[in-house]
């Protein structure tokens, strides 16, 4: 299957903004919990789902291609 572009020079930037913002997130909640200042059995799983969701939204924004307009649900961007 072929991927066309479907999102525009907006819905790029906001993918790509997510996705960094989600990185972090991730990156930030790992070190707290290897720090032990968040003690929670699941957090690891958190981290590292948020981490694979922004890799996989910055890859979107390069690409100029998102899933979820490709299923035919219409977004702002």
């Amino acid at each position: 299957m072929q991927r066309t572009c479907n999102i525009g020079a907006k819905g790029k930037f906001l993918r790509l903004s997510l996705g960094f913002m989600s990185m972090f997130a991730g990156i930030s909640l790992l070190t707290l919990a290897h720090l032990d200042f968040i003690v929670w059995d699941k957090i690891f799983i958190l981290g590292i789902i948020s981490i694979l969701g922004g890799l996989f939204s910055i890859w979107e924004a390069r690409e100029g291609w998102c899933v979820v307009r490709a299923i035919g649900i219409k977004t702002p961007f």
